[in-house]
C-alpha cells in the first residue's frame, strides 16, 4: 500500500463507531432522481450482461439496469438489514472497511467493482484501492461515483475540507498510488425530474471516477 494521506487528514469530526452510526437502517435514497438515473445509465454503458459485480459499500439498492443480468452481484455494506432488502443481491457481507480493509474474495474474481457515495468516508482508501485492484480481474473496471452530498461528521477531513474537483483529483490520485491506471473523471450537472427540470432546475450534480485494471 502507498500511502497517500497524512493521518491529520484521515480524520473525522465523530470518531466514535461506524458501525454504531449505521446501526439503524436507512431505507431512503441518499441521492436524488437525476443522479440515480445517470448512474444506472453509466452502468448500462460500462458493465456488459453475464460479468461478476462487486458493490461495495451498498445499501437496500444497488442501481443496476433492472433489464440487465449479471452473473453475480455480490454487496457489502455496514448494515445486514439493508443489505438483506436489496434484490439484486446474490450473496452480501458485513464489514467496516475503516477497521479492516480486506475483502474477503479471490484475487481477480470480480468484472465491475462499484462505490456509490461512499468512498467519502473511508479513511484507508488506499488499502481498499489496493483490495480492489486484488479482485478485479485484468480488463475489469472500477467505478466511484458521489455527488455534493454527505454526513459531514462522518467524512474523513481531506473529503470534508475539499471541493467537488478537489474530490474527483483525490480519488484519482488514491487510485493512481496503489497501482490503477489514470482514470477516467465524469463531472456534470443533471437536470431534475419533471416540472422544475423544465424550466431549468438542478438535480444532484453527478461525478464518477472510472479505472479500467490492466490486462
Amino acid at each position: 500500500m502507498v500511502q497517500v494521506l497524512t493521518e491529520a487528514q484521515r480524520r473525522k469530526w465523530d470518531s466514535s463507531d461506524d458501525a454504531m452510526f449505521y446501526a439503524e437502517p436507512r431505507f431512503v435514497h441518499h441521492l436524488d432522481a437525476a443522479f440515480r438515473q445517470r448512474l444506472t445509465q453509466l452502468y448500462r454503458e460500462r458493465i456488459p450482461a453475464g460479468a461478476v459485480v462487486l458493490d461495495l459499500m451498498s445499501s437496500w439498492v444497488s442501481h443496476l439496469p433492472d433489464d440487465v443480468a449479471y452473473a453475480r452481484v455480490i454487496g457489502h455494506g455496514l448494515n445486514a438489514r439493508e443489505l438483506d432488502a436489496n434484490p439484486r443481491l446474490d450473496r452480501r457481507w458485513v464489514q467496516n472497511l475503516n477497521l479492516d480493509q480486506h475483502l474477503p474474495l479471490e484475487s481477480s474474481s470480480v468484472d465491475a467493482a462499484l462505490i456509490v457515495a461512499g468512498w467519502q468516508y473511508l479513511q484507508v482508501p488506499e488499502a481498499v484501492a489496493a483490495e480492489l485492484l486484488r479482485v478485479t480481474r485484468p480488463g475489469g473496471q472500477l467505478i466511484v461515483a458521489f455527488s455534493n452530498r454527505m454526513f459531514f461528521t462522518k467524512a474523513p477531513q481531506i473529503w470534508a475540507d475539499g471541493s467537488d474537483r478537489d474530490h474527483l483529483a483525490y480519488v484519482a490520485e488514491v487510485l493512481i498510488a496503489q497501482g490503477w491506471p489514470t482514470p477516467t473523471l465524469i463531472a456534470e450537472s443533471t437536470r431534475a425530474p419533471g416540472l422544475p427540470g423544465l424550466i431549468g432546475a438542478k438535480g444532484d450534480p453527478f461525478f464518477a471516477v472510472i479505472a479500467t485494471r490492466p490486462c
